[in-house]
Protein backbone atom coordinates (compact mmCIF):
# COMPACT_ATOMS: atom_id res chain seq x y z
CA UNK A 1 0.00 0.00 0.00
CA UNK A 2 1.52 3.46 -1.02
CA UNK A 3 2.08 5.59 2.19
CA UNK A 4 -1.57 7.72 3.08
CA UNK A 5 -0.35 10.81 4.30
CA UNK A 6 -3.63 12.57 4.66
CA UNK A 7 -6.23 9.65 5.77
CA UNK A 8 -8.88 12.63 5.66
CA UNK A 9 -8.05 13.14 2.01
CA UNK A 10 -7.01 9.82 0.79
CA UNK A 11 -10.26 8.00 -1.40
CA UNK A 12 -10.05 3.75 -1.73
CA UNK A 13 -11.93 2.94 -4.77
CA UNK A 14 -12.23 -1.01 -5.00
CA UNK A 15 -12.41 -2.36 -8.41
CA UNK A 16 -12.44 -5.61 -9.21
CA UNK A 17 -8.84 -6.00 -9.85
CA UNK A 18 -7.48 -4.43 -6.08
CA UNK A 19 -7.67 -0.63 -4.37
CA UNK A 20 -7.18 2.34 -5.97
CA UNK A 21 -5.84 4.89 -3.91
CA UNK A 22 -6.52 8.83 -4.61
CA UNK A 23 -5.15 11.57 -2.92
CA UNK A 24 -7.28 14.46 -2.86
CA UNK A 25 -5.98 17.86 -3.66
CA UNK A 26 -8.35 19.54 -1.00
CA UNK A 27 -6.36 22.50 -0.93
CA UNK A 28 -6.39 23.18 -4.41
CA UNK A 29 -10.18 22.39 -4.87
CA UNK A 30 -12.06 21.96 -1.61
CA UNK A 31 -15.89 21.65 -2.75
CA UNK A 32 -14.67 19.23 -5.09
CA UNK A 33 -12.75 17.23 -2.94
CA UNK A 34 -15.70 17.58 -0.51
CA UNK A 35 -18.35 16.69 -2.45
CA UNK A 36 -16.36 13.76 -3.08
CA UNK A 37 -16.19 12.68 0.46
CA UNK A 38 -19.50 13.60 1.27
CA UNK A 39 -20.95 11.23 -1.56
CA UNK A 40 -18.49 8.26 -0.65
CA UNK A 41 -19.29 8.63 3.19
CA UNK A 42 -23.11 8.36 2.44
CA UNK A 43 -21.98 4.87 -0.20
CA UNK A 44 -23.50 7.02 -3.25
CA UNK A 45 -20.72 6.00 -5.33
CA UNK A 46 -20.79 2.07 -4.27
CA UNK A 47 -21.44 0.07 -7.40
CA UNK A 48 -21.45 2.82 -9.92
CA UNK A 49 -20.21 2.18 -13.33
CA UNK A 50 -17.17 3.59 -15.14
CA UNK A 51 -19.95 4.26 -18.58
CA UNK A 52 -17.62 5.91 -20.64
CA UNK A 53 -13.95 4.66 -21.09
CA UNK A 54 -12.06 5.49 -23.95
CA UNK A 55 -8.68 3.82 -24.31
CA UNK A 56 -5.86 6.20 -24.12
CA UNK A 57 -7.80 9.00 -23.25
CA UNK A 58 -9.72 8.38 -19.89
CA UNK A 59 -12.47 6.45 -17.48
CA UNK A 60 -15.79 8.11 -16.55
CA UNK A 61 -17.60 7.06 -13.60
CA UNK A 62 -19.73 8.82 -10.62
CA UNK A 63 -23.13 8.75 -11.58
CA UNK A 64 -25.07 8.05 -8.57
CA UNK A 65 -28.41 8.86 -10.50
CA UNK A 66 -28.57 6.35 -13.40
CA UNK A 67 -25.12 4.62 -12.67
CA UNK A 68 -25.94 2.06 -9.92
CA UNK A 69 -25.62 -0.97 -11.25
CA UNK A 70 -27.64 -2.48 -8.31
CA UNK A 71 -30.38 -0.18 -8.06
CA UNK A 72 -32.48 0.94 -11.25
CA UNK A 73 -29.10 0.44 -13.29
CA UNK A 74 -29.92 2.32 -16.98
CA UNK A 75 -26.76 2.30 -19.24
CA UNK A 76 -28.28 4.61 -22.04
CA UNK A 77 -28.93 6.84 -19.14
CA UNK A 78 -25.82 6.57 -17.47
CA UNK A 79 -23.30 9.86 -17.87
CA UNK A 80 -26.33 12.08 -17.55
CA UNK A 81 -27.03 12.62 -14.06
CA UNK A 82 -25.45 13.55 -10.93
CA UNK A 83 -26.71 13.38 -7.31
CA UNK A 84 -29.68 15.22 -5.51
CA UNK A 85 -26.84 17.81 -4.39
CA UNK A 86 -26.04 21.42 -6.32
CA UNK A 87 -23.61 21.94 -8.90
CA UNK A 88 -20.15 22.99 -7.99
CA UNK A 89 -18.30 25.87 -9.19
CA UNK A 90 -15.58 25.29 -11.25
CA UNK A 91 -11.84 25.30 -9.10
CA UNK A 92 -9.68 25.54 -12.04
CA UNK A 93 -5.94 25.59 -11.28
CA UNK A 94 -2.40 25.24 -12.82
CA UNK A 95 -2.27 21.48 -11.84
CA UNK A 96 -2.22 19.74 -15.55
CA UNK A 97 -4.35 16.89 -16.28
CA UNK A 98 -1.13 14.08 -16.08
CA UNK A 99 -1.93 10.32 -16.33
CA UNK A 100 -3.56 9.44 -12.68
CA UNK A 101 -5.37 12.61 -12.06
CA UNK A 102 -9.09 13.14 -11.04
CA UNK A 103 -11.03 15.50 -13.05
CA UNK A 104 -14.42 16.60 -12.53
CA UNK A 105 -17.11 15.89 -15.39
CA UNK A 106 -19.59 18.63 -16.15
CA UNK A 107 -21.42 19.68 -18.94
CA UNK A 108 -21.03 22.67 -21.33
CA UNK A 109 -20.82 24.97 -18.19
CA UNK A 110 -17.87 25.52 -16.07
CA UNK A 111 -20.14 25.40 -12.91
CA UNK A 112 -21.71 22.26 -13.82
CA UNK A 113 -20.09 19.61 -12.04
CA UNK A 114 -21.82 17.42 -9.39
CA UNK A 115 -20.75 13.89 -9.25
CA UNK A 116 -18.82 12.47 -11.79
CA UNK A 117 -15.44 12.37 -12.84
CA UNK A 118 -12.93 10.69 -14.81
CA UNK A 119 -9.09 9.36 -14.36
CA UNK A 120 -7.00 10.19 -16.91
CA UNK A 121 -4.96 7.47 -18.80
CA UNK A 122 -2.26 9.36 -20.11
CA UNK A 123 -1.38 13.77 -19.69
CA UNK A 124 -4.15 15.25 -21.42
CA UNK A 125 -2.90 18.23 -20.96
CA UNK A 126 -5.28 19.90 -23.70
CA UNK A 127 -8.03 19.57 -20.86
CA UNK A 128 -6.14 22.05 -18.79
CA UNK A 129 -7.58 25.29 -17.66
CA UNK A 130 -11.16 23.51 -18.77
CA UNK A 131 -11.72 20.74 -15.71
CA UNK A 132 -11.02 21.20 -11.93
CA UNK A 133 -8.30 18.88 -11.16
CA UNK A 134 -8.73 17.77 -7.61
CA UNK A 135 -6.96 14.17 -6.95
CA UNK A 136 -4.37 12.10 -7.99
CA UNK A 137 -4.17 8.40 -8.39
CA UNK A 138 -1.11 7.31 -5.63
CA UNK A 139 -1.64 3.58 -5.79
CA UNK A 140 -3.42 1.23 -8.21
CA UNK A 141 -3.26 2.80 -11.44
CA UNK A 142 -2.69 -0.43 -13.07
CA UNK A 143 -6.65 -1.24 -12.16
CA UNK A 144 -7.40 1.89 -13.79
CA UNK A 145 -5.90 0.62 -16.50
CA UNK A 146 -7.53 -2.85 -16.94
CA UNK A 147 -11.50 -1.02 -16.80
CA UNK A 148 -13.49 -2.44 -19.91
CA UNK A 149 -12.96 0.00 -22.41
CA UNK A 150 -16.30 1.17 -24.17
CA UNK A 151 -18.88 4.51 -24.36
CA UNK A 152 -20.48 2.62 -22.85
CA UNK A 153 -18.59 -0.40 -22.49
CA UNK A 154 -20.50 -3.89 -23.74
CA UNK A 155 -20.03 -5.48 -19.94
CA UNK A 156 -18.64 -1.83 -17.78
CA UNK A 157 -16.64 -2.30 -14.78
CA UNK A 158 -18.14 -0.66 -11.36
CA UNK A 159 -16.73 0.90 -8.49
CA UNK A 160 -17.76 -2.11 -5.67
CA UNK A 161 -17.24 0.38 -2.59
CA UNK A 162 -15.56 4.33 -2.60
CA UNK A 163 -14.48 5.16 0.84
CA UNK A 164 -12.54 7.97 2.61
CA UNK A 165 -9.49 6.06 3.89
CA UNK A 166 -9.95 7.80 7.51
CA UNK A 167 -13.12 5.64 7.30
CA UNK A 168 -11.52 2.47 6.28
Amino acid sequence: MAEIKDPENTILIELKDGTVAIELLADVAPGHSERMKELARSGAYDNVAFHRVINDFMAQTGDVQNGNMEKDYNPRGAGTGGSDLPNLKAEFSKIPHDRGTLGAARSQSPDSANSQFFINFKDNHFLNGQYTVYGRVIQGMEHVDAIAKGEPPANPDRMISVKVASDA
